[in-house]
């Protein structure tokens, strides 16, 4: 006898506030429900993926965020994988990159395949979303101590890179020539406008500059003599 397991599970609805452990039950007993979030208790079932306010979007994202993890070992990129931050707060951002090192990263993967704790960057794509990826979000990421935190605000089309300085979340501002240069991943550079304008072409070309740079290197030899002392 084949029991629906979701029939005898309450529905999984945007407002519901829950424990992280009741949201994982009923979102994994719910198949039907592509993406939920659990942010400060309080659960967000997204809309369906519209093509031009967000499918492109991320798919640019995963282009230039592609380029830097082939090019940096000891660096993972994730897709839309869920997030334990904290009791309160499980997300499941666009896009991540994390240390895989446990050494020295900030986060794991856990036994049940979830990532755990909190990754070094996050990306989120915010259209329907941006007043609680701006907001609530954005808090809970600065609490648990994501690094930094990208928002492409889809309507305004207007790019926000934050890095944490002294507990609190700093905008960075692009230098003379329009480029963004992350503190934490050396060499990923995001021309901001080259973003905003979907050159996915224009957008490379200054992200592999940033990759040639003695900085991003460095960055490489580290993550693989930390490897190898471990």
């Amino acid at each position: 006898m084949t029991v629906n397991l979701a029939v005898n599970t309450p529905p999984l609805e945007s407002g519901d506030r829950l424990t992280r452990s009741e949201f994982e039950r009923r979102y994994t007993n719910h198949p039907e429900i592509h993406k939920a979030e659990l942010i400060e208790r309080v659960v967000y079932v997204a809309s369906p993926v519209r093509a031009t306010r967000h499918g492109q979007p991320h798919a640019i994202i995963m282009a230039w965020l592609t380029g830097y993890w082939t090019a940096t070992p000891g660096v993972g990129l994730y897709d839309n994988t869920t997030v334990r931050l904290d009791e309160d707060n499980e997300p499941q951002p666009d896009a991540l990159l994390r240390i895989e090192s446990e050494a020295i990263g900030n986060s794991i993967i856990s036994a049940d395949d979830y990532i755990e704790g909190a990754p070094e960057l996050v990306v989120e794509i915010a259209a329907s979303s941006a007043s609680y990826d701006m907001n609530a979000k954005l808090n809970a990421y600065r609490r648990n101590g994501v690094k930094e935190y990208i928002v492409w605000q889809i309507y305004e089309n207007k790019v926000d890179w934050f890095s944490i300085q002294n507990s609190l979340y700093i905008p960075l501002q692009p230098d003379t020539s329009g480029v963004i240069r992350s503190q934490v991943f050396p060499g990923l550079w995001l021309a901001v406008e080259s973003l905003r304008e979907r050159n996915l072409q224009q957008l490379l070309a200054i992200f592999q500059q940033g990759l040639q740079t003695p900085e991003h290197q460095e960055f490489v030899e580290s993550l693989n003599q930390k490897k190898e002392t471990r």
